[in-house]
């Protein structure tokens, strides 16, 4: 993360391919697949065994194309594509959330050249756009996950609160918190601003503040009048009186904080899906609502796709072509894989397909499914928010420290976002 230099100068590319690099020699074509680790989060098996099953499928069908996975630690998946390309050792498709640097250096083939148009209809357009770079779509939408409102119920009902009403503006969450301080809750209302945690809470924040990362433009807007408001309240009116627990949120991960929600220590906080995980495992009784707002419930939630990406280097474009079809055409895998990790389909076809099972951990994930075409995302599209976003993270914290001079903070991170989209 936080690569400022283009790929094409650090990595060598120049957008071209070189033949039919996954030709194993035997006649049949080896496509090399990364995919995300992430079953540590939300417990069960890890995603290479799914993605080794559908390459088992789709062997059957193909049988002079074998699929070769490897699955890489979530933290650690970008970074390796890096070194991958790089080396000359590209991958053929990789499972990621950052991409922009890629489409701008060349190194991807755009969703256009790989997927039917039937296919590439069934993505919500505001799922689509997600995986953008200039308007033209090279990130494919296989599952994403919405980020929202959770409380703790049993606490609640400790602290002399309805468990079955969450608060609905800020001045409620604050009087919550308080009542939940007053209970013993170590931390009333856990705000996860540490390295590597900090975009997604501090982007749900301004959403319901009104505010947001970029414009509808695509500018950055980080110092807007509304962003210096919700961070100026967070730190007067929740940080200061102590209302986020005795450990500065700028030191918090959102990974310590669902350990710490499994654990009945947080009262509420921002969550996705992953959360309802470690909660299940301990048995705590927990809510899931819209974020609270200024003056109601927030209009949009915070979300990210998970997209697959064609890169060029080995030159298999016909090969990727056919396994992605394939794939996405599969409905079942998507809504199988998304059921399984506790994440969302974005294709209106296997949406459905988890809308229409009955299954108790689907109807679970309803109401995150229901409120994904709304979502705000994270502007993964932008060349520069790799840069932007280590900035962002490196320093968001510091606007809720109790001498933080929000204007400022926000005004260097503006004027750094700026200058990193003039050198994108």
């Amino acid at each position: 993360m936080g690569m400022t230099a283009g790929l094409t100068g650090a990595l060598g590319l120049t957008g071209t391919t070189t033949g039919c690099g996954g030709d194993s020699g035997s006649g049949e074509v080896v496509l090399k697949l990364v995919v995300t680790e992430f079953a540590d989060l939300v417990g069960g098996a890890g995603v290479e065994q799914f993605w080794n099953s559908v390459a088992t499928d789709f062997r059957e069908l193909n049988p002079d194309i074998r699929i070769d996975v490897s699955a890489i630690p979530y933290r650690s998946t970008y970074d390796e594509v890096v070194r991958m390309i790089r080396d000359g050792n590209a991958p053929d498709i990789a499972q990621l959330y950052m991409f922009a640097d890629f489409a701008r250096d060349g190194a991807l083939y755009d969703a256009n050249d790989l997927l039917t148009i039937p296919v590439l209809s069934d993505f919500p357009s505001s799922i689509a756009a997600a995986g953008e770079v200039r308007r033209v779509q090279y990130g494919m939408p296989f599952v994403a996950y919405l980020q929202t409102f959770f409380w703790n119920k049993t606490l609640f009902e400790r602290a002399g609160l309805d468990p079955e009403q969450p608060p609905r503006t800020w001045d409620e969450l604050r009087d919550a918190a308080d009542r939940l301080r007053a209970a013993g809750v170590p931390y009333p209302y856990g705000l996860a601003l540490g390295h590597d945690d900090a975009n997604g809470e501090a982007l749900m924040w301004m959403l319901a503040g009104g505010g947001g990362l970029t414009d509808p433009s695509g500018s950055y807007v980080i110092e807007s009048p509304a962003n210096i408001w919700t961070f100026t309240w967070l730190r007067d009116q929740l940080v200061v009186p102590g209302l986020t627990g005795t450990t500065p949120p700028g030191e918090i991960t959102r990974e310590g904080l669902y350990g710490a929600f499994a654990a009945g220590e947080v009262g509420m906080l921002t969550g996705d899906p992953f959360l309802m995980g470690h909660a299940d495992q301990s048995g705590v009784s927990y809510g899931v609502a819209a974020m609270p707002g200024r003056g109601g419930e927030s209009l949009s939630g915070m979300g990210d796709a998970s997209g697959l990406l064609g890169f060029k280097q080995r030159g298999n474009q016909e090969h990727i072509a056919t396994f992605l079809n394939h794939l996405f055409t599969e409905h079942r895998y998507i809504s199988d894989f998304a059921e399984r990790y506790r994440l969302l389909p974005v294709s209106t076809p296997a949406a459905q397909t988890m809308s229409d099972s009955d299954t108790p951990e689907n109807e679970r994930l309803q109401p995150f499914l229901e409120e994904l075409p709304g979502a705000t995302f994270l502007p993964a599209g932008k060349a520069s928010w790799t840069a932007v976003s280590g900035l962002l993270s490196a320093a968001i914290g510091d606007t809720v420290r109790p001498d933080g001079d929000v204007e400022a903070i926000l005004a260097r991170l503006q004027g750094d976002a700026e200058a990193a989209d003039r050198d994108a």
